[in-house]
């Protein structure tokens, strides 16, 4: 007995449907809704033996209207991401990386970083305390662990310079 297909050849209202449903879960660039989509479409194009590049069209229309709605809206998305990045301890670098993995346009990221109110510096701070380096570490062996904590700064996107300011800092660093 064959099986029923799990996936329907996607419609525009079906593409809607999901594109909302996508949106009310998680907040997105219009590069990053247009892979969702694509992913959608592609299983369910596997399933009935179809070509992808069929629905390209009414991908870039769904696309379309979710931007011209006002759902997605890439210069609202990299202000809150950088945002919600800085307050957990973000660099300027990863910032930039992850906005640029959305798929949010370099001028828009350029921007939003221009009128970032949040310091490299404190984002250092916190992302020290949070992940207790330096000053902050409480088991006491921080001279041993201190080429470990500059490269967890690094690789973090921190320049030298502000991971060896904050590591090398005698007490807490806010203070």
């Amino acid at each position: 007995m064959p099986t029923k297909p799990r996936y329907k050849l996607p419609t525009e209202e079906r593409l809607i449907r999901s594109a909302v449903h996508y949106l009310e879960r998680y907040a997105s660039s219009a590069a990053n809704l247009r892979k969702v989509l694509e992913r959608k479409v592609m299983k369910a194009c596997a399933e009935h033996d179809r070509d992808p590049s069929d629905f390209a069209a009414l991908i870039d229309k769904v696309v379309d209207k979710c931007t011209g709605s006002g759902l997605v809206n890439d210069r609202v998305y990299a202000e809150t991401k950088t945002a919600s990045l800085r307050r957990r301890g973000g660099s300027r670098r990863k910032i930039e990386a992850q906005l640029i993995s959305k798929g949010v346009d370099k001028d828009v990221i350029q921007s939003v970083l221009e009128h970032d109110s949040g310091s490299d510096m404190d984002a250092a701070r916190i992302f020290a305390r949070r992940r207790r380096l330096g000053p902050f570490r409480t088991d006491g062996n921080r001279q041993q662990r201190r080429d470990k904590d500059m490269a967890a700064m690094c690789r973090a996107g921190f320049s030298f310079d502000i991971a060896r300011r904050i590591i090398d800092a005698q007490d807490d660093p806010d203070g």
